[in-house]
């Protein structure tokens, strides 16, 4: 099993969008990389400077990092900064954060082949995970729950692939 923790915008559409590929085995959303210890949804809001991020464990032998990635650049633009879909603030920031430094070959990777699809450099923050908080429990699964939901991820991308998880 590997782990890799991607802050992607609102963190509800990336979980949902994640949940469907096969070889993912879990998802949990929550709050990486800021200065206060176990935060808030309203401190994160207000700045704790905390990304929502999800993190995503998964069986490499059935999807690999560098198919985690080309999903990850399918629901972020990643020349925004601190913004996407209508969501802004510092907690909206993108960025991919690891603690297997093993990974760094693959998101160096990833990177690269992004970047040559555009001309202004990348807002992708990518560094070793510093800390990552669970969000509250109303958060995980927040779109399965709330189907109505607002997500920056376009719905069509949600149902990309049609498999079905047993819980």
């Amino acid at each position: 099993m590997e782990t890799i923790y991607l802050a992607g915008g609102c963190f509800w559409g990336a979980q949902k969008f994640f949940d469907q590929f096969d070889g993912v085995k879990n998802t949990t959303v929550g709050y990486a990389n800021g200065e206060k210890e176990n935060p808030t949804y309203e401190e994160v809001c207000n700045d704790s400077g905390h990304a929502e991020t999800v993190k995503i464990e998964y069986d490499a032998k059935e999807i690999s990092t560098a198919q985690i990635l080309e999903y990850y650049f399918m629901i972020i633009d990643p020349t925004s900064m601190n913004k996407q879909g209508e969501d802004e603030g510092i907690q909206y920031r993108t960025g991919i954060y690891y603690e297997d430094d093993s990974l760094q070959d693959d998101i160096e990777n990833a990177m690269a082949k992004e970047q040559k699809k555009y001309d202004v450099p990348l807002a992708v923050e990518v560094m070793p995970l510093q800390n990552f908080y669970l969000a509250e429990e109303y958060h995980q699964k927040y779109l399965d729950k709330n189907p109505t939901g607002y997500c920056h991820v376009s719905p069509a991308l949600l149902k990309l692939n049609a498999k079905k998880k047993s819980l």
